[in-house]
């Protein structure tokens, strides 16, 4: 259950943030920025109207949204982003039935070096087709993707599509289950993590991370299966699988394998429903310096929680 990678450089997001519904708006609840403070600060004062800016889209939209430049777009910080170095984002609304919970919003910038993908797979007549999605550097990867199309069951977007949980996937290169292993080696992209975003529409749409070893998109990944069926009538969330950069065992007695709602970060998501996204802090995992959680919520319950830590 452990593959252990290198030890990043930079990673492939560098600004994550989570944007909650009030009174009619979308006010930042909290944010990993990194060294960026002055984009940090512009982000305090920002809120969002339905349909207004990355948030307000993805809000409207009901789906995750792609935005690979800012310059003439409907986002509203172009100039503190450009300050940043930021230049691309990825806006994915957390809904739980027809209430949305919140919106995550990661922020990217775009150099010759940075690699990895995020993508948006949509239905489209029994398949999954791309929408949209971020690639960094590797340009044949994504010209490759664009031309992919995933039958329920076959590939990452395939396979989380027929068992609407995440699923991680390793050895992207070399693993026979990737579909477009050639290219993702070519690309160096290592490691997969597949998520269903449920929609109030009833839309079926598959949100996929692709992380390179030289600009990883975390150093460590988790799946926490929050079911009934799985973690009983106690509750709680049992950690089922996850990819770490250090060896040895994803958990131990300082790192249970089972959280309770409210205990540590999982246990926040769990009691509020919420995504989060929160640098520093007490209760981390040693060795790490943040955290992006991000609940799945099914047909009215909460059923996965997915982590990645940097």
């Amino acid at each position: 259950m452990d593959v252990a990678v290198d030890t990043p450089v930079k990673t492939f997001i560098q600004v994550s943030e989570v944007w909650v519904p009030r009174d009619g708006r979308l006010v930042l609840a909290e944010g990993d920025y990194g060294t960026l403070d002055a984009f940090a600060e512009a982000s305090r004062h920002a809120s969002f109207a339905k349909g207004e800016g990355l948030p307000g889209k993805a809000w409207a939209d009901q789906r995750p949204v792609v935005l690979k430049g800012f310059d003439g777009s409907y986002f509203k910080r172009i100039e503190a982003a450009a300050e940043a170095g930021l230049t691309s984002a990825v806006a994915i609304p957390v809904f739980d039935l027809d209430e949305l919970k919140a919106v995550l919003v990661v922020l990217c910038g775009d150099d010759d070096n940075r690699t990895g993908a995020i993508e948006i797979w949509r239905e489209s007549d029994d398949l999954l087709m791309l929408d949209d999605g971020y690639y960094g550097a590797a340009k044949h990867f994504e010209w490759i993707s664009q031309h992919t199309h995933f039958p329920r069951g076959q590939g990452l977007p395939g396979a989380v599509w027929a068992s609407l949980t995440p699923i991680l996937m390793r050895d992207l290169g070399s693993g026979y289950r990737f579909i477009r292993a050639d290219s993702a080696g070519k690309a160096g992209l290592t490691t997969g993590l597949g998520l269903p975003v449920p929609s109030p529409s009833g839309e079926t749409c598959v949100l996929t991370l692709l992380s390179a070893r030289g600009t990883p998109i975390a150093r460590r990944f988790e799946i926490w299966d929050a079911r009934p069926a799985r973690v009983g009538k106690t509750g709680g969330a049992e950690l089922i699988d996850g990819i770490c950069a250090r060896e040895g065992r994803l958990w131990d007695e300082d790192n249970p394998r089972k959280a309770a709602a409210w205990q540590g970060h999982i246990g926040r998501v769990l009691g509020t429903g919420l995504p989060l996204a929160e640098r520093g802090g007490p209760g981390l995992v040693a060795g790490y310096d943040s955290i992006v959680a991000l609940p799945v919520h099914l047909n009215g319950h909460l059923s996965h929680i997915v982590a990645w830590y940097c």
